[in-house]
C-alpha cells in the first residue's frame, strides 16, 4: 500500500480544546498537499476554514462532541450551523445514555433527524465503542443501518479505548451495505492505518499520519 493509498483515506483531524487557527493552518496546508480525504476540525473553525481554503479542502466537523449527551434539538442546530458555514461532512456521537438505557430506537431517531438535515452531506455515526457491549454494538449497526447515516465510526478518540479489528470486523457482519466504516481513536502508527484500511475501513481518523509518513 502506498502512502498515497493510505492518505486518501484519512481524515486528517484536529480536536484538541486547544487549537489555535495556527494550528488550523498547518492542518489544512498538509491536508492540501499530501491529499488527505478532509481535514476534521472543530465546529468553531469551519467557517474561517471556508472562507480561506473555499472548496480546496474537504471540510469535516465534529456534532455532539465528544460525550454525545446533548439534546437531538442542539444537534441538529449544530448540524445545520456547520453545513451552512461551510462543512461537508458531519461525524455526530450518538447519545451514549440512550443505549444504555436500550432506547436504540431513541437514538436511531436521533441519527435520522440529523441525517435528513445533511441532506447529501456525508454523516458519520460516532458509537463511542469502548463504552457499549457486544449487543449494544449490534444494535448501534443496525440503528446507523436504519436511520440512512453513510458511516458508522468507531470512536471519538476521547474515550477509555479507541478503535479495534475486532470491532470493524463486528461492524462488517451488522451493518448495511450502503455503510461505511471509520476507525478512529489509538492509531498511532502506519501499520495501524494500513490494518485498518485492509480490514475494510474507507476512512481512518488520526492526527498522526502526516508526521508519521514524513518520518
Amino acid at each position: 500500500m502506498t502512502t498515497q493509498d493510505i492518505l486518501s483515506h484519512v481524515d486528517h483531524t484536529q480536536l484538541k480544546a486547544y487549537a489555535s487557527w495556527d494550528d488550523i493552518v498547518r492542518l489544512c496546508d498538509d491536508a492540501l498537499l499530501y491529499k488527505t480525504a478532509s481535514v476534521c476540525v472543530p465546529p468553531a473553525y469551519v467557517r474561517r476554514i471556508h472562507d480561506t481554503y473555499g472548496d480546496a479542502i474537504n471540510i469535516c466537523t465534529v456534532i455532539g462532541f465528544p460525550l454525545g449527551y446533548s439534546v437531538t434539538q442542539a444537534k441538529i442546530a449544530e448540524t445545520g450551523k456547520a453545513i451552512e458555514d461551510g462543512a461537508n461532512e458531519i461525524d455526530m456521537v450518538i447519545n451514549i445514555s440512550d443505549v444504555k438505557n436500550g432506547a436504540y430506537s431513541k437514538v436511531e431517531d436521533e441519527i435520522r433527524a440529523v441525517k435528513e438535515v445533511c441532506g447529501a452531506h456525508i454523516l458519520k455515526v460516532i458509537i463511542e465503542t469502548c463504552y457499549l457491549t457486544v449487543d449494544e454494538k449490534i444494535a448501534m449497526c443496525r440503528a446507523v443501518t436504519n436511520a440512512g447515516a453513510d458511516y458508522i465510526k468507531t470512536s471519538t478518540g476521547f474515550g477509555s479505548c479507541g478503535a479495534t479489528i475486532e470491532d470493524v470486523r463486528l461492524f462488517k457482519q451488522h451493518i448495511g451495505p450502503n455503510v461505511k466504516i471509520k476507525a478512529a481513536g489509538g492509531i498511532a502508527t502506519i501499520e495501524d492505518m494500513e490494518k485498518f484500511i485492509k480490514e475494510g475501513c474507507d476512512r481512518i481518523g488520526t492526527s498522526r499520519a502526516i508526521d508519521l509518513l514524513k518520518g
